[in-house]
Order: structure tokens, then C-alpha cells, then sequence
């Protein structure tokens, strides 16, 4: 029974470094940048020996690693119950609530935001498959929902465009067509600029560049998400609170 305990102990305690080392590295990389993650000035953060620290990430990128499959996996988290949550027979509620999700998230962690979609961390190596393959299929699939719930609508106005499998990734079309196998490449080029759209205002907020020139970004970001939704021949729903 006591040995039981004393492993239990040892795990628990593990545990806890682990996470504290996830945390400062995070905050060492919103403080200088993706390349002020290395496991020196981890430990020298923490009160640890460099030597000691190996013990738990053999190496920086392994560390980066366990950093963006968190990171990816609670932004999967986050949009698919905003998706999960929101009437399937409503399409532009579940494109809002999928919309506002990301960007509750991305600001409530941007230094998350900014390791998986913002500058590299200099000479990272991700492992075969990349470092997240589940969530990032996850967010794929999610952002490839938003334009499937809203094709029967918006193929009227989006529907001629130009666009064939040959025009995209096979490894974005493994993802996508197996979940929406009657989206056209039409329809996959349309999420894609829907993801434009999201993406693009919330890098904007995340980095600081839209301070300056508007107090009320919220209202920005709902002003892009109404003019998307409306191009799409739906109605969207009153702003947020």
C-alpha cells in the first residue's frame, strides 16, 4: 500500500512539473517569441538544472511537440462543442457559434494561436504525420462543416466557380471528402475562403495589429462574420451581448 502511494506521489508530482513546463515555456514565447522556447531557459525559469529537465523532454522539440498537440487539441475542443451545441437545421448559428469559438479561443491563448498558426519555432522538426494529425484533422473537418451546412444556399452564388480536385491538396482532400462526399470543388474552395475570412481578423486581434485603429473589435469581427454569412444567402443571427 505504500509503495502504492509513494507512485502515486511520483506520478502526480510529474504531472505537475510536466505542465508547468508546458506553461512556461508558452509564456517565454509570448514574451520573446517563438524561439525563447528552449529547455535552458525553461529550467532557468523554473529553478531547475538544464540536466534535470531532460528527464521530462528529452528534446526542445519534443517539448514543441506535446506544446502543439495541447494547444490544437483544445482548439478541436473548443470549435466542436460550439458545433455540437448549436441547431443542426440552423446554418448560420452554427457557423457563428463555430466563428465565435475560434476567436474566444484564440484570445483567451494567444500564445497557442501563435505556435500553431503563427511564425515557426526556428528549426523545429515535427515528427512524420505532424505534430497534431487528430486535431488538425478535426479543425479541417470543421472548417469544411461551415461550408457544407451552408451549401444549399450558397451554391447558388458559389457554385460556379472555376475550381476541381486538381486544384487542392490531397492531404486537405483526404480529410474533407470522406466527411462531406457530396461537397463539390467548388464548395471546398469556398471554405477555404471562409476560413479566410475567420482567420484572418482573429491573426489580426491575436497580434496586436488592429489596437490602434479600433476599440471595438468584437463589432469588426461581427461585421466580417454578417457580410460572410449574408454572401452565403443566409441570415445572420444579433451580435453577441
Amino acid at each position: 500500500m505504500a509503495a502504492t502511494r509513494s507512485t502515486g506521489r511520483r506520478e502526480r508530482l510529474r504531472a505537475e512539473t510536466t505542465a508547468e513546463i508546458k506553461r512556461t515555456a508558452l509564456q517565454l514565447m509570448g514574451s520573446g517569441g517563438p524561439d525563447a522556447i528552449t529547455l535552458r531557459a525553461i529550467a532557468r525559469e523554473m529553478g531547475m538544472t538544464a540536466n534535470a529537465i531532460y528527464g521530462y523532454f528529452a528534446t526542445r522539440d519534443d517539448l514543441v511537440t506535446a506544446l502543439i498537440e495541447d494547444v490544437y487539441t483544445a482548439l478541436a475542443d473548443a470549435v466542436d462543442a460550439a458545433w455540437a451545441a448549436s441547431a443542426k437545421d440552423a446554418p448560420a448559428q452554427r457557423i457563428q457559434a463555430w466563428a465565435h469559438a475560434f476567436r474566444d479561443w484564440a484570445l483567451a491563448n494567444p500564445e497557442g494561436f501563435r505556435l500553431i498558426y503563427g511564425d515557426p519555432v526556428p528549426g523545429y522538426q515535427a515528427p512524420t504525420g505532424g505534430a497534431a494529425p487528430d486535431a488538425a484533422r478535426r479543425v479541417c473537418v470543421g472548417i469544411a462543416a461551415l461550408a457544407d451546412t451552408a451549401w444549399g444556399s450558397a451554391e447558388r452564388s458559389h457554385g460556379d466557380g472555376d475550381f476541381d480536385w486538381d486544384d487542392f491538396d490531397p492531404g486537405l482532400l483526404d480529410k474533407v471528402r470522406p466527411a462531406f462526399p457530396a461537397l463539390p470543388p467548388a464548395g471546398v474552395a469556398l471554405a477555404l475562403r471562409m476560413w479566410g475570412h475567420l482567420h484572418g481578423l482573429v491573426a489580426l486581434e491575436v497580434y496586436g495589429h488592429l489596437r490602434a485603429q479600433t476599440l471595438s473589435p468584437d463589432k469588426l469581427f461581427h461585421a466580417e462574420l454578417v457580410q460572410l454569412i449574408r454572401s452565403l444567402g443566409l441570415v445572420a443571427e444579433r451580435r453577441r451581448g
